[in-house]
């Protein structure tokens, strides 16, 4: 009886709901690729907002992304080089022909710092002093996890994302984004995911305004997986 009673109670007792272990890439180390812009309407892009809109100005950017908080951006605009560094949460802006190079920290502006999920990704270094998640629900058509994603309130930014993970690949297919008014300003859908040692990535990128109009899309080319890149490639000296 007092197993019988053991077991009715398992049965009735209320599900744990998902959390971040259920949502991070945990083999993910680092990534390479080249992102190039198929699509960018700038018109409906400035919808958005300004500086959004000018970043479809680099119709291709050579990404370099590593574990944790490292990332390098490198492309050429109107005859311009112009590489991007994040280490931490410091960044260099390095444009040459412009003689050029500022260094500045970015620990209490996180919504200048670019990181993985801006690629659709999500890993276990984000949530240890960037993000906190908050489990909304399970979608009911795709059964992938709904989070909210905020910032440590240590660092006074109210913006937030909202994003769909598919729960095997781990990898985000949708982000909305909303403003520190928590005003919706855009919804990003990730796709086409290709695997490397368990690690899935998605490689297109499409961004939309509140309108629901294309406004940008983006393929993730020649992408390789934890190759390896050393640790000097995302010096900020």
């Amino acid at each position: 009886m007092t197993t019988l009673l053991a077991l009715l109670a398992l049965g009735t007792a209320p599900l744990q709901d998902p959390g971040i272990d259920d949502i991070v890439s945990k083999g993910f180390k680092d990534a390479s690729f080249v992102a190039r812009v198929q699509t960018g309407v700038q018109r409906e892009l400035a919808k958005i907002n300004k500086d959004f809109a000018q970043s479809y100005r680099f119709k291709w950017t050579k990404v370099q992304v590593k574990e944790p908080f490292k990332l390098r951006l490198e492309s050429t605009v109107d005859d311009t080089d112009i590489t991007f560094v994040l280490n931490g949460a410091t960044r260099l802006v390095r444009i040459p022909k412009a003689r050029l190079n500022q260094r500045e920290n970015l620990a209490m502006s996180p919504g200048k710092r670019q990181t993985l999920v801006d690629f659709g990704m999500l890993t276990p270094s984000l949530f240890v002093d960037l993000f906190d998640a908050k489990y909304v629900r399970t979608d009911r058509r795709t059964g992938e996890l709904v989070f909210d994603l905020t910032y440590k309130p240590k660092l006074d930014d109210t913006s937030r994302s909202r994003v769909w993970v598919d729960p095997a690949k781990r990898y985000v297919t949708k982000r909305e984004w909303y403003n520190q008014k928590d005003v919706q300003l855009a919804t990003f859908t990730y796709e086409n995911p290709v695997q490397n040692g368990g690690v899935w990535f998605p490689t297109k990128l499409t961004v939309r305004n509140v309108e629901n109009k294309v406004a940008g899309v983006t393929q993730y080319e020649d992408l390789k997986l934890n190759a390896g890149i050393a640790d000097s490639v995302f010096s900020v000296n």
